[in-house]
């Protein structure tokens, strides 16, 4: 029964800063290299066939170093459907500040619901798009065909591919977080039936 890690990369340094980050390309912390690090660790029990990270490098360093912490190399392929969802406009301000302007409620929207999109950017439907086609025609098949596939990618991508797998509703999605740095592990199998990916059981290593 192939594995399916899901994990959201380090903390960067616009998460420490509290800004809007999206497509820009910030680096890891020195806190997010240890989280990258510690979930390498934390995965040393399990063997992977293939990675898939973003083009973003916040994620590919976290990916290189669980790799380097594991002590093996694998495939890893970076592509930018699994890219963060774009915050247009809001790229960049701090999120505090932000909800002064606009009010709490107007950000939360922004930031955690489903259909509403920030000013000239993406919402978390637009963002889920591009990430489960991608998923079903890439990563889907490695998974059919016995593979253990580790996925690196960001808050949003990754929650995008949570619900898509879970069946999670719009109305639940805005309660859903992904934390930085903890492996989210699915034991997975193909139904014929159904001819749908199913979760046999989830695991969040801390």
């Amino acid at each position: 029964m192939p594995i399916l890690c899901l994990l959201r990369h380090g903390e960067s340094l616009w998460n420490k800063e509290n800004r809007f980050t999206g497509w820009v390309d910030v680096p890891l912390t020195d806190k997010g290299r240890e989280e990258a690090i510690r979930a390498g660790l934390l995965l040393k029990n399990y063997r992977f066939d293939v990675a898939y990270t973003s083009k973003l490098e916040r994620a590919i360093e976290t990916l290189d170093l669980v790799l380097l912490t594991l002590g093996y190399k694998i495939p890893v392929i970076k592509d930018e459907h699994l890219n963060e969802r774009h915050y247009g406009d809001l790229q960049g301000l701090n999120k505090e500040e932000t909800a002064r302007i606009y009010g709490d409620d107007q950000v939360k929207l922004w930031r955690r619901s489903y259909k509403v999109r920030p000013p000239n950017g993406e919402s978390l439907e637009d963002t889920q798009k591009r990430t489960v086609p991608f998923f079903k025609n890439t990563i889907m098949l490695d998974l059919r065909n016995g593979k253990n596939v580790l996925v690196v990618a960001h808050g949003n991508s990754l929650r995008s591919i949570v619900m898509y797998l879970e069946n999670i509703s719009e109305d639940d999605i805005p309660h859903l977080e992904i934390p930085t740095g903890l492996p989210i592990i699915y034991d997975v199998y193909w139904d014929d039936k159904s001819y749908k990916l199913m979760i046999k059981s989830k695991n969040v290593l801390k």
